[in-house]
C-alpha cells in the first residue's frame, strides 16, 4: 500500500472517529441531565422526609439518653442507657398487651376487608369506585369523633346493647365498654381503611384472564381463588398487615375512650409520660423501644412472607 493510500485511510478513520464522538458526548450529557432531573424530583420528598422524620427521630433518640429533671436543673445528655432497661422492665406488660390487641385487630381487619375488596375488584364492575368510596366515607370524620361515637354505640343502654337488654336477649349486668373487646372493636373499625386500601390495589391489579385460565383447566372457583388470586394478593396482604398493625400498636385514643385502667396500652403510657408527667427521657425511651420492636417484627415478617417473589413462589408451589 502506498503512502498516499495510507494517509487516505488514516484520514477516513479519523473522520469516522470524529463523527462518532459528538453522539457519544451527547449521550453522556443527556444521561447527566436525566440524573439531575431525577435528583431534582427526589429532592422535595427527601427534604420533607429528613425534616419531618429523620430529624425528629434523632431528637427522640438523643432525648432518650438524657438524665435529670425539670425541677433539678433540666435534662442533660449523659448517655443514660438505663432509661431503656428501666422502661422495658417496668412496662413490658403494656407492650405485650398492645401487641395482642393490635394483632387481634389486624386479623379482624383482614377478615372483614378482604372479602369486601375481593367482591368489589372482581364483581362490582362499573360500580367499583362508587362502592369503594362509600366504604371510605365514614373515615372522613375525625378519628376522635368516630371513637367517641363507638362509646355511645357500645354503652350499656346504647343503640346496640339497649334493645337487646330490653327484649331479654342480654342480662342487665352485661357490658362491653371498659373491656378489651371494646378496645379491639374500636381499633378494628378505625384502622379498617389502612387494611382496605392496599388490599384493593393488589386485587385490582390481578389479571382476570388468569382466573379464567384456571377455570379452563378445570379448577373450581375455590381452587382458582386459592391457587391464583390469593398468592397474587400476598403483597397487598403484607402491606395491609404492616399499615394496620404498626400504627395500631401505638394507638392510645381507643384504649383511652373505650377502655379502662386494665386495658391501658403502651401508647397511653407514652402520652402520659410526655404530656402529663413531663418525663421526657423515659417517654422517649419507651417510644424508641416501640419503634425498634415494630421494625424488627416488620423485617421478620418481610423475610418470611413479605416479598412478592416469595409470595408467587409459595403460590406456585402450593
Amino acid at each position: 500500500m502506498s503512502s498516499a493510500e495510507e494517509r487516505t485511510g488514516t484520514a477516513v478513520v479519523e473522520t469516522v472517529e470524529t463523527l462518532g464522538e459528538p453522539p457519544k458526548r451527547a449521550d453522556q450529557v443527556l444521561a447527566k441531565r436525566q440524573r439531575r432531573v431525577a435528583y431534582g424530583l427526589l429532592a422535595p420528598g427527601s427534604i420533607y422526609l429528613a425534616l419531618a422524620f429523620v430529624v425528629p427521630l434523632i431528637i427522640v433518640v438523643i432525648t432518650s439518653l438524657q438524665s435529670g429533671g425539670l425541677l433539678s436543673g433540666g435534662y442533660h445528655f449523659t448517655w443514660e442507657f438505663s432509661n431503656y432497661t428501666d422502661a422495658f422492665s417496668q412496662y413490658k406488660a403494656f407492650y405485650a398487651k398492645s401487641l395482642v390487641y393490635s394483632g387481634i385487630a389486624t386479623i379482624l381487619c383482614i377478615a372483614l376487608a378482604y372479602p369486601m375488596m375481593y367482591w368489589i375488584a372482581f364483581y362490582a364492575g362499573r360500580w367499583k369506585s362508587t362502592l369503594f368510596f362509600l366504604i371510605l366515607i365514614p373515615f372522613f370524620v375525625s378519628f376522635v369523633i368516630r371513637t367517641v361515637q363507638w362509646k355511645f354505640i357500645l354503652a350499656d343502654d346504647g343503640l346496640l346493647l339497649g334493645p337487646l337488654k330490653n327484649i331479654g336477649v342480654l342480662p342487665e349486668s352485661f357490658h362491653v365498654l371498659a373491656t378489651p373487646t371494646a378496645v379491639i372493636a374500636g381499633i378494628t373499625y378505625n384502622f379498617l381503611p389502612f387494611t382496605a386500601l392496599p388490599l384493593y390495589v393488589a386485587l385490582e391489579r390481578i389479571d382476570k384472564r388468569l382466573v379464567e385460565a384456571a377455570k379452563d383447566l378445570y379448577a373450581s372457583k375455590f381452587q382458582a381463588f386459592r391457587r391464583v388470586v390469593l398468592p397474587l394478593s400476598f403483597p397487598g396482604i403484607f402491606a395491609a398487615i404492616i399499615l394496620t398493625f404498626v400504627p395500631a400498636t401505638g394507638d392510645y385514643v381507643n384504649s383511652s375512650v373505650l377502655g379502662s385502667a386494665k386495658t391501658t396500652m403502651i401508647g397511653q403510657i407514652i402520652q402520659t409520660k410526655f404530656l402529663t408527667e413531663f418525663a421526657y427521657p423515659e417517654a422517649a425511651a419507651l417510644s424508641v423501644i416501640l419503634m425498634i420492636g415494630m421494625l424488627i417484627l416488620a423485617l421478620i415478617y418481610a423475610r418470611l412472607l413479605g416479598t412478592e417473589d416469595a409470595a408467587l413462589a409459595a403460590g406456585t408451589a402450593g
